[in-house]
């Protein structure tokens, strides 16, 4: 076998299908209609018998039905996001059914402005009507009924698939089990309609001349194509580096490599792609705007029954994480099923294509527990070790589970990597959520199935409505924050109590290393030297309940631990415990 086909789909067939024909009409957002409507797609996997799990992967703005694998043996590049989908891959084509269909108005084998027109005999061109996002769902939606697919385990989808995506969960609230949103959006910025805006005026400038619009596409796509890097990446790819010579040759030619790459670019994308497709396509992508459309983004989402994960990329200045997290504000208000993940990667908005590996990872967990959630018996033989080892390092782990109730809605603010919320699920059937900083723990919390937000606590929970929570817990957290005053009444609000852990730093053995040492102190609980701590307060138990009866806290109880003991420490807690646990409420 040909080592290109290794690890692939590999031959795949790009099928067409007619989803309404000459004796029906499809009505589109904008009163106009379309008749013979035909859609081109590939299929990748084996559909279950119970067709329990399909997903549609929706693609941006320049792609195709050709997601993965090869239409033949010459092929010299795969699909575009092969690196993602196949046998053993983030969207595994052993275990799922994919669909990849290529949507209204493209020129890749759906009807658009390059297709014929019924009534004229020849192509649309111009007189394609103009469509939307919401247009070019529906006809997925005509797809799937005609493959005779009942139900949709995840649609997934970045860039102006993303959009897709969204308005899937949104119109479809009912057949969508879960969705994917990868570096998108809810709706354009400015900046971003200007983009769209200077490619379409390059190509019109061609058409009202008269003129072949080869130079107006080749403009419009460079200007994409600035707009899908970031400046990290292209200053580690460019700089400024001169192509054929190390001088300048005074003249308008393209002398840098960043110009002979963008003509390349250019003059590659005129090859395989129509110029009024690209007007009607950075069109739709210009009147998607969730927020006009429903008035705020909670009454868009307001219905929606699916499970989300959202995805951003730190370096993405078209698509920002700042838009994600807009995303993930409306569906944590209205308390919906969401992670979020934004993934440090320099290589902008492309980076949704180019980060396999730490994509690939957040996206086959989540999709994996979106199928099939896991038994109780495997997390426990799996697991255990781990949870056993947290207890042992971690005692007030155990000591928190105690103080809750079965049932309970919780969270957990500084997760790590979701153990003791995964605990409390299988032992007392909680609601679990939980916020972490760190990206790699928020990855090991999706691929448990957690509900996990990625992002700073210090940022605060005002998207969070008021005692939404049953439980919030800090542990092990509270000492690292900048503002903890902020969060903890923040804590006291959304939740009905508000469970704390932290290091004593008024334990004996921190106050005699500082004496007789000399040094800054460190203990089990305190393992870090000066300088590399993420501490960066330093209270003991009494200055905890002085800060409880100033933000107006009710300590409920107090346990002052040593060591891995679970027994509470009975005589002078502020010298001899070694951390605590306090269970706090508003008064």
């Amino acid at each position: 076998m040909d080592e290109k086909f290794e690890n692939s789909v590999g031959i795949v067939e790009t099928r067409i299908k007619r989803v309404v024909d000459e004796k029906e009409t499809l009505k589109l957002v904008s009163g106009k209609t379309l008749s013979c409507v035909d859609v081109a797609y590939e299929t990748y996997g084996k559909l279950s018998e119970s067709g329990d799990n399909v997903i549609l992967v929706c693609h941006a703005l320049s792609g195709s039905a050709h997601a993965a694998g090869y239409n033949s043996l010459n092929d010299k590049k795969p699909g575009w996001w092969d690196n993602m989908i196949g046998p053993g891959k983030a969207i595994d084509t052993d275990k799922y059914y994919i669909i990849c269909s290529n949507f209204l108005g493209s020129c890749c084998g759906t009807t658009g402005p390059c297709g014929i027109n019924p009534k004229t005999g020849t192509p649309y061109n111009l007189d394609f009507p103009l469509i939307t996002i919401s247009d070019m769902v529906k006809v997925q939606k005509l797809l799937l009924d005609k493959l005779g697919i009942k139900q949709l385990l995840s649609v997934v989808g970045g860039s102006m698939g993303g959009m897709q995506v969204l308005q899937w969960t949104i119109e479809y609230p009912e057949f969508v089990k879960s969705a994917v949103v990868i570096a998108s959006t809810s709706r354009l910025g400015p900046q971003s309609i200007a983009f769209d805006a200077v490619g379409r005026n390059a190509i019109l400038a061609d058409i009202e001349a008269g003129r072949p619009p080869h130079k107006g596409l080749a403009t419009a796509r460079m200007i994409g194509h600035i707009t899908y890097l970031s400046q990290e990446s292209m200053r580690e790819k460019f700089g400024r580096v001169l192509r054929d010579s190390d001088k300048y040759s005074y003249d308008f030619s393209s002398e840098f490599s960043v110009e002979t790459y963008l003509n390349h670019q250019g003059q590659s994308f005129i090859e395989r792609f129509d110029a009024n497709s690209y007007l009607y396509i950075t069109k739709a992508m210009d009147y998607f705007d969730l927020e006009r459309d429903f008035g705020s983004l909670q009454n868009a989402f307001a219905r929606t029954k699916s499970k989300f994960l959202i995805v951003s990329f730190s370096s993405d200045w078209l698509f920002t994480p700042g838009q994600s997290e807009e995303i993930v504000n409306a569906l944590v208000a209205l308390r919906k099923p969401v992670s979020y993940c934004n993934i440090y990667s320099p290589y902008g908005h492309d980076a949704f294509l180019l980060e396999p590996d730490t994509l690939g990872r957040l996206l086959n967990g989540f999709l994996s527990t979106s199928f099939e959630k896991p038994k109780l018996d495997k997390i426990a033989r799996y697991e255990i070790k781990g949870i056993e080892k947290i207890k042992r390092l971690r005692v007030d782990y155990e000591l928190i589970e105690s103080l809750i109730k079965p049932d309970s809605r919780v969270l957990d603010v500084g997760c790590g990597d979701g153990m003791l919320l995964l605990n409390l699920q299988y032992d007392k059937n909680i609601d679990a959520e939980g916020i972490e900083v760190d990206q790699e723990l928020v990855i090991k919390c999706a691929n448990k199935g957690l509900d996990i937000i990625h992002r700073d606590i210090e940022r605060g929970l005002e998207h969070y409505p008021d005692k939404c929570f049953d439980y919030a817990i800090l542990s092990q957290t509270l000492q690292t924050l900048k503002n903890p005053h902020i969060v903890f009444k923040e804590l006291l609000r959304v939740a009905d109590k508000v469970i704390v852990s932290f290091p004593n730093f008024a334990y004996w053995k921190c106050r005699a290393g500082l004496f007789f040492d000399g040094r800054a102190p460190r203990t089990k609980q305190l393992p870090f030297r000066w300088y590399d701590t993420p501490n960066i307060h330093f209270m003991s138990l009494k200055d905890f309940d002085d800060f409880c009866e100033e933000i107006g806290a009710k300590i409920e109880k107090k346990i002052p631990l040593i060591g891995n003991r679970l027994s509470p420490v009975r005589f002078a807690p502020n010298i001899f415990a070694e951390q605590a646990i306090y269970l706090t409420s508003r008064k």
